[in-house]
Formats: C-alpha cells, sequence, structure tokens
C-alpha cells in the first residue's frame, strides 16, 4: 500500500481521513448541552458538562490547526493552486460573515427609521414615535466609542505594517506588528466592556438596548476571535513559520481584521453618530 504522506503528482490536495469534525461537532453538543442545562439548573453536574465540552472544543482547535500547519509547512501540500481554493473559500466566508451583520443592521434601521409605524403597537407605545427612543440616554460617540474607532484604525495600520513586513522577508516587522495588533485589539475589549458597564440602558426590556448589544455585542465577540486569530498567527511566527510566498494564516487573519475594522465604522457612524440624535449634536 502507498504511503498516504507521499506528495502526489498534481497540484491538488486530496485530504486525508480525519477526526476532528465528528470530535468537534461531539464537543460542541456537549458545550451546548452543558450550557442549557446550567442556565436552567436542570441538574448539578451542568456546569462540568460543559467545562467537558469547552475543553474538547478547545482541543478540537489545536489538533486541527496543527494539522493544516503540518500539511503546509512540512508536506508541501498547499500547492498554488489550493492556495487560489483557500483564498476562495475565506472570501465567501467573510461575505456570509457580511450578511450576519446586514442582519443586525436591517434590525436596527427598521425600528430607528420607522419608530412611529401605526401597526407596530409594541412599538410605538415604547418610541412613542421617536427615535432614540423617550428616556434612553445614548452614548456620547466623541468620547469611548471614538476612542475605540482609533483604536481599531490604528490596529489596521499595524496589521499592514506586519504584511508588508513579511513580503519584504523583514521578521521583526512582523513579530511587532502582529504583538502591538494584538495589544490594540485587546484593549478595544477592554473599553468596550468598561463602556457597556457603564450603559444607561440595559439589554432586555426595550427595543433600542436589544439593537444596540445585539449588533456592537456580535461585533465585539469578532474582535476576540480576531485577536486570537492573531495571537495563533504571533506563535507561528515565532516558531519560524511564514515566508513571503507561503503565509494563507496569516493573510486570512489580516483579511479578517480588516473586515472587523470596517464593521466597526458603519457601526460608529449609524449606531454612535446617527444613532444618538440629538445628544450627539449637543455634545451631551
Amino acid at each position: 500500500m502507498a504511503d498516504a504522506h507521499v506528495k502526489p503528482h498534481h497540484d491538488y490536495h486530496l485530504v486525508d481521513p480525519s477526526p476532528w469534525p465528528a470530535v468537534g461537532a461531539t464537543s460542541v453538543f456537549i458545550l451546548a448541552v452543558g450550557a442549557i442545562a446550567w442556565m436552567h439548573h436542570m441538574f448539578a453536574a451542568a456546569p462540568l458538562v460543559f467545562g467537558i465540552g469547552v475543553i474538547g472544543v478547545l482541543y478540537t482547535f489545536i489538533a486541527w490547526w496543527r494539522d493544516v500547519i503540518r500539511e503546509a509547512e512540512h508536506e508541501g501540500y498547499h500547492t498554488r493552486v489550493v492556495q487560489i481554493s483557500h483564498r476562495y473559500g475565506m472570501i465567501l466566508f467573510i461575505a456570509s460573515e457580511v450578511m450576519f451583520f446586514v442582519a443586525w443592521f436591517w434590525a436596527y434601521f427598521n425600528t430607528a427609521l420607522f419608530p412611529g409605524e401605526a401597526h407596530e403597537v409594541g412599538r410605538l407605545a415604547f418610541t412613542h414615535g421617536v427615535w432614540p427612543p423617550q428616556g434612553i440616554e445614548t452614548f456620547n460617540p466623541w468620547h469611548l466609542p471614538l476612542l475605540n474607532t482609533l483604536i481599531l484604525l490604528t490596529s489596521g495600520t499595524t496589521v499592514t505594517w506586519a504584511h508588508h513586513a513579511l513580503l519584504e522577508g523583514d521578521r521583526e516587522g512582523l513579530k511587532w506588528g502582529l504583538a502591538l495588533t494584538i495589544l490594540l485589539g485587546v484593549t478595544f475589549t477592554g473599553v468596550q466592556a468598561y463602556e457597556y458597564s457603564h450603559a444607561a440602558f440595559g439589554f432586555a426590556g426595550n427595543i433600542y438596548g436589544a439593537t444596540f448589544f445585539m449588533a456592537t455585542g456580535f461585533h465585539g465577540a469578532h474582535v476576540i476571535i480576531g485577536s486570537i486569530f492573531l495571537i495563533v498567527c504571533l506563535l507561528r511566527a515565532l516558531s519560524g513559520h511564514f515566508n513571503p510566498k507561503q503565509h494563507l494564516g496569516f493573510e486570512f487573519a489580516a483579511w479578517y481584521w480588516h473586515f472587523v475594522d470596517v464593521v466597526w465604522l458603519f457601526l460608529f457612524a449609524c449606531i454612535y453618530v446617527w444613532g444618538s440624535g440629538a445628544s450627539a449634536a449637543h455634545g451631551h
């Protein structure tokens, strides 16, 4: 029988059978059961079940990434043709993420642009036909939201610096650019957590809070995911991975981070600035 790891004489990669999709799906199922049971106090061992699921998911991440890195770095399976296919896959993934955020913007503008719809009795009772609704004290967009905007825009600059450093063979520039981007991403998350803790409105019981926290909160989750993505890239860079011609993992992390930047610009302009109404104009 031929060795499964002998590189074939073609440009395509036929992936070997892998246990990680099944292990990952099982771990996510255990995690979900544990989380639901924990929230509803269904049985005493629910936190333990949830923890087992989390450990399984994290182990799947590490093992699956290890296999993909081995295929790219050591076995030479990521040929130019395979890289093109991977790029198409990442483009489609980011496109799906764009539509995900379109849904939250749609939910926000559906209420914000038509707060006085007569047939929406519950909406009219809460908004009284104005947006932001009466009694809602919105954030001043020119304080913490503006600071976070500057932080994310700067992080887009540093990740671009890291990318260009890699293309020019400057590994120190790559490492420092990645480290600064990660630091800025973590700072953004900290500022947003501080902002949330001082919100004058809650998530439950009002339309404004629900649409605000769903849109900005999911963006915050994407910043955390992107930061983890970049941390993995930094660890790989410190291990000597990536070269000017083969660095898909880092390139996809940079694409994802720029996507997060662009979404935040729309959130800042639409929800924080435009959606704050008269309070922004008067600087309250």
